[in-house]
């Protein structure tokens, strides 16, 4: 996504909050009350509002970064005796996320789920036809022969989480 695009979104985002804090307060009819009453509009300092339109800015641009602008953590499995192995540890996510290995080798990644959630309690490599369940507290391994390269994501039960094993030649 373009820079640009995201800050114009940003800046047109705090001058609609800021416009729409100024406005005048509407007044609220009662059906039950035979007196009608109108708000009072409390003043706030401008220096308030800007310090609360830049802190939701912030925020907003946080998660914008958190979601599309992170990279997962990546790690080449290690190969020992034409398997090539990696620890994978599920605890609110998969980490690592991005796992490298070679084709034509056996891989075989051990799972270890901390996490409670029901989610992370299956992980799915749809590419390799396999569905495994992830025990609590115990480690899983899941062993598969990637001949060909490319990329081949691995998901949790719902999809919420996701991985990816890169196969290189």
């Amino acid at each position: 996504m373009n820079q640009r695009i995201i800050l114009g979104t940003l800046t047109g985002l705090g001058i609609f909050i800021f416009t729409a804090s100024a406005g005048q307060a509407v007044p609220m009819s009662s059906e039950h009350s035979n007196s009608t009453t109108q708000f009072r509009r409390i003043e706030q300092p401008l220096g308030l509002k800007a310090i609360v339109t830049l802190g939701g800015l912030g925020l907003i641009g946080l998660e914008l970064w958190w979601f599309l602008f992170s990279q997962p953590t990546t790690k080449k499995a290690e190969s020992d005796q034409g398997i090539q192995s990696l620890n994978i540890s599920v605890d609110g996510g998969y980490e690592p996320a991005l796992i490298v290995v070679k084709s034509g080798q056996l891989v075989r990644l051990n799972f270890f789920r901390k996490d409670t959630n029901s989610c992370l309690g299956k992980v799915l490599f749809p590419d390799f036809q396999i569905a495994q369940d992830l025990p609590l507290n115990q480690v899983t391994t899941i062993e598969f022969t990637p001949n060909k390269p490319g990329k081949y994501p691995f998901t949790c039960g719902m999809s919420m989480f996701r991985g990816e094993v890169e196969v290189q030649a």
